[in-house]
C-alpha cells in the first residue's frame, strides 16, 4: 500500500500521531509519503519506506498571506501522480482536508481517483473550526472525506452537533509505542532533583487554552506540602508569562523550563504526577504518554480527558479552573505511597490498551474500506 500522510510537523499532539503512524505503517510494508511544510520531528526520514515531500510556497508581493493551501494540494497532485498514492490520509481538518478535497478534483480531471481520510484531532473542530471565517469550508471539507474519523467519543459528537454533519465518523482513539518507554523503567532522578524529592511534569504547546498558569499555581500549592521540582516541557506564547509567575511565587529555583525536545520518554520515566489543566483536548496524548511511563495523571475533565484518565483509576480529574481541587488531589496521591503504587499500575494498564500494535489494524481497516470503494478512473 502507497499512502500519503499530511500533517502539521510539529511537537502537537496531530504530528505527534501521524508521524507515529506512519512509522508503524513502514514498519508494515507499506510506502509513507509524508507531506508538509517541513520535516515532522518525530520523523526518522533514514528508516526503510518513508518518504518526505516538503510544500513549497513562495514569496510574492501581491500577496499578503502566502496561499499555503494552493501550495499544499497542488503537492498532494504531484505526489499521488509521482509516487503512484493509493490514498491520502490527512490530519487536522483545516486546512488539510479543503486542500485534499481540491486535489481530488484535479486528480479527477486527469483520470485518477483517490480516496481521502480525514481525521480530526480537536482545535481543529473545538476551537479553530468555530470561527465564522471557517465553519462552512470545515463542514465542508469533512462531509467531502470518503471516510472521516476522530480521536475520542466526545469529539465525535462535537463534530456531529456544532457542524450538523450527516457524514459517519467512526472513533479511532490516539496510541503509542508503549515499548519506547519501557527502555527507560530504570532511570534516575538526581539529575533534576535531590533525594526525597518529586518530580512533576507538564508538556504542551504552552498556549492559552493548556491553562499553564494553571501549572505553576498548582506547583506552588503542592511545594507548600512536599518538597519537589516541577520539569515544564515544550514551547509557545505563554512560556514567558509561566516562568515569570513561577518567579513572583518564589518559585523560580524548583521550576526548571526543559524546552522542546524529541525525548519525552526519558522525562516522563522520571515523573511521579503529570499535570494537565487545559481548557480543552480532544483527546489528551500527552496525558497518555505519562501513563505509559507508569506516571499517575492530574487533569482537567475537558473534552475527551476522561476516556483517557479515568478518575480515581489512573489519577484524578477536575473542573477546568480547580486550581484547589487538583491541588489537594496531588497532594493526596504524592504523600502516599501506596496509591501512587497502585495508580501507577493502573495507568500502564491503560497505556497498553492504547498500544499501536491494538490501534494500527483499525486504521488499516479503514484504508482496505476506502480503497475497496474507490471510484473507477473517469477515462
Amino acid at each position: 500500500m502507497n499512502v500519503g500522510i499530511v500533517c502539521y510537523p510539529t511537537f502537537g499532539g496531530s504530528g505527534v500521531v501521524a508521524t507515529e503512524l506512519g512509522n508503524a505503517l513502514a514498519a508494515k510494508g507499506c510506502k509513507v509519503h509524508f507531506i508538509s511544510y517541513s520535516q515532522p520531528v518525530r520523523l526518522n526520514i533514514f528508516e526503510r519506506n518513508i518518504y518526505y515531500h516538503e510544500v513549497n510556497v513562495h514569496d510574492y508581493p501581491l500577496f499578503q498571506y502566502q496561499p499555503y493551501e494552493l501550495a499544499l494540494s497542488t503537492k498532494m497532485v504531484e505526489t499521488a501522480i509521482s509516487e503512484k498514492l493509493d490514498l491520502l490520509h490527512v490530519h487536522y481538518a483545516i486546512p488539510h482536508a479543503y486542500a485534499a478535497f481540491m486535489a481530488k478534483q484535479i486528480l479527477k480531471s486527469e483520470g485518477i481517483s483517490i480516496p481521502v481520510i480525514t481525521t480530526l484531532h480537536g482545535t481543529d473542530i473545538t476551537l479553530v473550526g468555530k470561527n465564522p471565517s471557517y465553519k462552512r469550508a470545515v463542514k465542508f471539507s469533512i462531509e467531502q472525506s470518503d471516510y472521516v474519523t476522530a480521536v475520542s467519543k466526545k469529539l465525535r459528537e462535537q463534530t456531529l452537533q456544532f457542524f450538523n454533519c450527516t457524514k459517519e465518523i467512526s472513533v479511532i482513539p490516539n496510541f503509542i509505542d508503549n515499548s519506547l518507554y519501557q527502555k527507560h523503567e530504570n532511570c534516575e532522578k538526581e539529575a533534576f532533583a535531590q533525594k526525597g524529592e518529586k518530580i512533576i511534569t507538564h508538556i504542551s504547546n504552552f498556549r492559552e487554552v493548556k491553562r499553564t498558569r494553571d501549572v505553576i499555581e498548582v506547583f506552588a500549592g503542592i511545594r507548600t506540602k512536599i518538597a519537589s521540582k516541577l520539569l515544564l516541557v515544550g514551547d509557545g506564547p505563554e512560556r514567558s508569562k509561566d516562568l515569570d509567575k513561577a518567579k513572583e511565587l518564589g518559585l523560580g529555583r524548583d521550576v526548571i523550563y526543559l524546552g522542546k525536545t524529541a525525548e519525552v520518554e526519558r522525562i516522563l520515566c522520571l515523573s511521579d504526577l503529570f499535570l494537565l489543566p487545559s481548557e480543552s483536548e480532544s483527546f489528551g496524548l500527552a496525558a497518555l504518554e505519562a501513563m505509559a511511563a507508569g506516571t499517575p495523571v492530574i487533569s482537567s475533565n475537558a473534552g475527551g480527558l476522561p476516556e483517557v484518565n479515568l478518575n480515581g483509576t489512573t489519577g484524578y480529574t477536575c473542573e477546568v479552573g480547580d486550581v484547589a481541587g487538583m491541588t489537594q488531589k496531588a497532594i493526596h496521591i504524592l504523600e502516599s505511597d501506596k496509591l501512587h503504587k497502585t495508580l501507577k499500575q493502573n495507568a500502564l494498564e491503560q497505556a497498553k490498551a492504547h498500544d499501536i500494535k491494538s490501534i494500527l489494524p483499525k486504521y488499516i481497516d479503514v484504508y482496505e474500506k476506502a480503497l475497496k470503494s474507490k471510484e473507477k478512473p473517469t477515462h
